[in-house]
């Protein structure tokens, strides 16, 4: 029976609906696929996520556990069959096939860490160093720089060491030397930080040891129980100050290197040193870097209150603000002025205040530039430091 035009628009209707609901799908499928990225972009992001990865095992140098875990990642990003890692001495990683071609790399590669030129080593020559014919790789030898001279090499073996393996590969080797200039970089300013707090402990022991020896002689006759307590104290404190382990302490240790501080300070001033804390508790276990509590403590004896007429009084404070422990030392001594304090913390004025610029250098290079030290001061109006720290640094062990 023929077809009723109720029928055929029915299927007609059908049937739109249909393509209607094929055609949704696919643009969801394209549009799903789009979010991905183009071709180009997926290429990129996998370029610069292997190169992350890589960078991250050679932020210790140049050694074999670093070198053969980012050998893997930078095999994957010159797509070659094998990519091996060199210092002036041996292969410190291997990554991909032929690996039975390890033995000779060393001597192929000398040409590379004598001149600090690429080398490509054709198929014959490769043949000729083993004995079970890998006569269908190629090999491009690059240098690995750190300055003027060259520190080891990175190899690509593939099937065609073409321009582009050369020229990849030579960058790979670059990319490589800026990530041990990085490392290098990162130790010498572990060494600084070591050098500063020793230069921290010398700043303190002349001027305070003298004096703190002084006070406790001038009790020995008068009050000798008295001088044995100092006597304990200095020892305590001077112990702490010169301690030989651990760039990091707590809130709660240099407190109480402040508090013996402050004993044997008052053992010299008397009742000139007045002192307040409020301290939250919460803060106490935070960590910070040693020594850095203690000579804001020592500067506002030294330089506010020693100057002053008639007694002194400082101020500390240790407040929990957030994800932040906040540390603010006040004295009402006789202050300093900004232009002057400026010139300090800029370093362009030696013997003053050196205990306030270290510690500010200290807190810039552990945590940034934004927890240097915050100083509010003016000639007779005394000085307030605060000093800002997180609370959570899973890096830093005390």
């Amino acid at each position: 029976m023929p077809d009723s035009p109720l029928f055929t628009a029915a299927a007609i209707a059908v049937i739109v609906l249909a393509v209607a609901v094929v055609a949704g799908v696919g643009l969801k499928v394209i549009r799903s696929f789009r979010d991905l990225g183009t071709d180009a972009e997926r290429a990129t992001y996998n370029t610069l996520h292997a190169a992350s990865r890589a960078g991250q095992h050679l932020r210790g140098g140049l050694h074999p556990a670093g070198a053969a875990k980012a050998s893997k990642q930078l095999r994957v990003l010159l797509g070659c069959d094998a990519l091996a890692i060199t210092d002036t001495d041996a292969v410190l990683a291997w990554d991909g096939t032929a690996e039975e071609l390890r033995p000779t790399l060393m001597r192929l590669a000398a040409e590379v860490l004598t001149t600090g030129r690429t080398v490509v080593v054709s198929r014959a020559g490769l043949s000729g160093t083993s004995d079970h014919g890998h006569n269908e790789f190629s090999a491009v030898i690059a240098p690995i720089r750190a300055g003027s001279k060259v520190v080891g090499s990175v190899a690509a073996l593939d099937s065609a060491a073409g321009a582009g393996l050369v020229r990849a590969t030579s960058e790979v080797a670059d990319w490589i030397a800026a990530q041990l200039e990085l490392a290098e970089l990162d130790s010498s300013r572990t060494l600084l930080m070591e050098a500063e707090v020793r230069a921290l402990r010398a700043q303190i022991s002349p001027h305070f040891i003298y004096n703190s020896l002084n006070a406790i002689a001038s009790f020995i006759n008068t009050d000798p129980a008295r001088a044995r307590e100092l006597v304990v104290e200095f020892a305590d404190f001077t112990r702490y100050s010169f301690r030989r382990h651990g760039d990091f302490t707590t809130v709660a240790e240099e407190l109480r290197c402040i508090d013996r501080y402050l004993l044997l300070e008052r053992a010299r001033f008397g009742e000139r040193v007045q002192v307040s804390l409020r301290i939250a508790p919460e803060v106490l276990s935070t960590v910070i870097p040693f020594l850095s509590l203690q000579p804001l403590v020592e500067n506002a004896v030294r330089h506010g209150l020693e100057a002053k007429e008639g007694p002194g009084h400082i101020t500390i404070c240790a407040n929990d603000s957030g994800a932040f422990a906040e540390v603010t030392i006040e004295d009402d001594g006789v202050g300093m002025d900004p232009e002057h304090l400026r010139s300090v913390l800029a370093g362009h004025t030696d013997g003053d205040h050196v205990g306030l610029r270290n510690v500010d250098a200290r807190l810039r290079q552990v945590y940034g530039d934004e927890h240097g030290l915050v100083i509010d001061t003016a000639p007779g109006e005394g000085t307030m430091i605060t000093m800002r720290v997180p609370k959570s640094q899973p890096d830093h062990d005390a």
